[in-house]
């Protein structure tokens, strides 16, 4: 199947043209986000509150989403992506919003810290204690913290993915559910569909190896399984839907991930969707297949949540 026609046009705009992430530098990155920010939408929801919650080298932002004035709803922690290096709770307010539509959960946007600055394992430590942190005040957020999940897109989705490996190591909180987009969990970048798409689909293979570069301490970190979560022992995981795209170079290791897990016996709901390319899911204004991407994941977490 080819690109889907709407984002093969945005493929070949403008928009999607810019000096290699690499040459720009997390700086450079982050100033051209600021100047062409993301087109938004602000699906209404019953309500959006910020919050701070002890990081691991201090506080740490987290907006939560209600999608309505239930007590005691569950909780889906999300942790957007990035690269690890760029993008905010802000830009992902529209994704946020839908998810917590589409799941009827609340949703917490957790803003982590970002390499370079802080590197592994610094940002998925915050997001661990944000988690621990969410799950500790349910009276008081008016959560159930016994129905709790992960969720994350892209570096996001790594940082979930190891989160809960963690809140497994750790002895909780307990999970009930994982949410990943295609993940990026391999720092080789050396998959079939990281070769066959290394250019010309927005994320590039170059671009990827650079963020994996930023975020580990060293080439050795590419070894730890909270980094690279392929690595781990797999059993006892929460059950996961998981996320690819047709046309991305991240696809086979988010798709190797679902089949790891299943061999270790965790239920994984997984779906490709045809036509589309990394980062597809946050652009409900370039294809309506985000709205059905993150209404089919977020049916998924309702199902694990409330069913």
């Amino acid at each position: 199947m080819a690109v889907d026609p709407k984002v093969q046009a945005f493929l070949d705009s403008p928009l999607a043209s810019h000096p290699p992430h690499e040459q720009l530098g997390a700086n450079g990155l982050r100033a051209m986000l600021a100047q062409y920010p993301a087109p938004v939408l602000a699906p209404p929801v019953h309500s959006v509150t910020d919050l701070t919650v002890p990081g691991a080298a201090g506080p740490v932002r987290v907006r939560l989403y209600r999608p309505s004035g239930a007590r005691e709803l569950p909780l889906i922690v999300y942790f957007h992506g990035g690269g690890f290096v760029i993008c905010t709770i802000e830009m992902y307010d529209d994704m946020c919003r839908m998810l917590a539509n589409h799941s009827g959960c609340a949703v917490a946007s957790v803003d982590y810290r970002l390499a370079p600055e802080a590197p592994f394992p610094g940002p998925l430590e915050d997001c661990y204690l944000a988690l621990k942190n969410l799950a500790g005040r349910g009276a008081e957020l008016g959560i159930d913290p016994s129905r709790l999940a992960v969720a994350g897109d892209s570096a996001g989705g790594n940082l979930a993915a190891a989160t809960a490996l963690l809140a497994r190591e750790r002895g909780g909180p307990a999970l009930r559910y994982q949410g990943l987009i295609y993940p990026c969990v391999d720092p080789a970048c050396d998959s079939p569909s990281q070769r066959a798409f290394a250019e010309n689909h927005m994320l590039t293979r170059s671009g990827m190896l650079w963020y994996w570069k930023q975020y580990l301490r060293s080439p050795g970190d590419a070894n730890n399984p909270l980094a690279a979560p392929p690595l781990a022992d797999l059993r006892g995981l929460p059950p996961a839907s998981l996320i690819t795209a047709e046309f991305d170079p991240l696809r086979d290791e988010g798709e190797d991930y679902a089949d790891r897990l299943r061999a270790a016996g965790v239920e994984v709901i997984g779906r490709r969707y045809l036509g589309m390319i990394h980062g597809f899911a946050s652009m409900p204004y370039l294809t309506p297949m985000a709205n059905h991407a993150v209404a089919d994941f977020g049916a998924d977490l309702r199902t694990a949540l409330t069913g």
